[in-house]
């Protein structure tokens, strides 16, 4: 049996108050993700726990039956991993934005106004060379980048350098432990040299010119080592692939062992190309028995607080979805984390889940929103129960006890 589990990022929502106190679920026009939970078991899902608000990588590992709370050690290896860099025992692996500083290094936009090609400023970056260690840089979506330092004595206990908030100054980074100093002070003089190089760049005085903010600092976050993750063939007997456009996303699913499909077309935002996705979600099926499909759009206009672009995209995916509906013998639909439109975040509200196929116990929910799923006879469940669920309706179960 073939499963396909598609995880919308970001698309659970609360009530907005231009939309009627109804979520951008309950107000869009969905017939396909309607149908779905018609046939399917439905319920809600906290990913991580009740309360606690899931970044996309946790999140991800819980959807794929990890405990984030046991193999968890930072966002920036899954980062690095899913841009096509070697993550090795011992590197020390961070998540990099793009962003616009002033002469004060107070942070005036954490995105660079979303600046798309980045590739001439990677390019100055990777000449960048420090004594201590070496730095593999790499641009990945839009204003994302991921860093790789490559060295001895080094380590991830170490604080952030983005404040993750405008109007504040760049943090430095410091070190956590007794044995992180070396990474701190590293890292600190990469940043210092960066931004250097990036102010004189000629891509970014052009965007000076245009009135567009220069890409003129790296933000990093999320430092981290690889973990140890017991490949999903072993753990659940699943050859998986994976099709998303985040590179984070991506860099889970490879340390699961997934396939990673490359998508031509495919973008973080809502101009993704949804036709060439799932057209590639329907090729993958041939040879795995399960095809995680992320469509990201969902979270980015989520953060920009556009209700009106949620909902309309929204209505977009459930159109393409309809080619999946009887693509495979389970279709699992669901969000990775619920992003409001009023808080502009992640936050720890519960998502929808539903889970369609054979020997299913159809409950009667009838729309697929945040509020119907509640009712549905899944229950309320965590991230990482989903997987185990799935495989037991598909026939992998294993049985515990005698």
């Amino acid at each position: 049996m073939k499963a396909i589990m598609i995880i919308c990022d970001g698309m659970a929502d609360r009530p907005v108050p231009e939309l009627g106190n109804r979520t951008p679920l309950e107000s869009a026009r969905k017939p396909n993700m309607d149908e779905l939970a018609r046939r399917g078991i439905c319920g809600i899902m906290d990913t991580i726990a009740p309360g606690i608000p899931p970044g996309s990588d946790t999140a991800h590992l819980a959807l794929l039956g990890y405990d984030p709370l046991e193999v968890y050690t930072g966002r920036g290896p899954f980062e690095a991993a899913g841009a096509g860099l070697e993550v090795r025992a011992g590197d020390v692996a961070l998540r990099v934005n793009y962003a616009t500083v002033d002469k004060g290094l107070v942070v005036l936009d954490r995105r660079a106004g979303r600046i798309r090609d980045t590739k001439p400023l990677e390019a100055a970056i990777q000449r960048i060379k420090l004594p201590g260690a070496q730095f593999f840089f790499k641009s990945t979506a839009a204003h994302r980048a991921t860093l790789v330092l490559r060295g001895r004595g080094l380590s991830h206990e170490i604080s952030d350098s983005d404040p993750h908030k405008t109007g504040e100054k760049v943090l430095q980074v410091k070190a956590l432990s007794r044995g992180a100093a070396k990474t701190a002070r590293l890292l600190n003089d990469f940043s210092r040299r960066a931004h250097e190089v990036l102010t004189k760049h000629r891509l970014n005085k052009e965007r000076v010119g245009k009135g567009l903010p220069p890409a003129n600092y790296l933000l990093m976050r999320g430092a981290g080592i690889a973990p140890r993750l017991e490949p999903l063939r072993n753990k659940f007997a699943l050859n998986g692939a994976c099709i998303a456009a985040a590179a984070l996303v991506k860099g889970v699913c490879r340390m699961a062992g997934m396939k990673i499909v490359d998508v031509p077309g495919s973008t973080t935002d809502v101009d993704t190309d949804l036709n060439n996705e799932v057209g590639a979600v329907l090729q993958a099926l041939d040879g795995h028995d399960l095809v995680l499909y992320n469509i990201k759009g969902f979270d980015e206009v989520s953060h920009d607080g556009n209700f009106e672009a949620k909902v309309k995209f929204i209505e977009r995916v459930d159109l393409a979805l309809k080619q999946l509906i009887d693509a495979a013998d389970f279709i699992v639909l669901t969000a990775d984390h619920t992003t409001p439109i009023s808080v502009r975040e992640h936050t720890g509200d519960p998502v929808p889940v539903s889970i369609a196929g054979p020997g299913v116990r159809v409950d009667g929910v009838a729309s697929y929103d945040e509020r119907s799923a509640a009712k549905g006879s899944l229950g309320r469940i965590r991230g990482k129960d989903l997987l185990p669920i799935l495989t037991n309706l598909m026939g992998k179960g294993k049985k515990f006890g005698a």
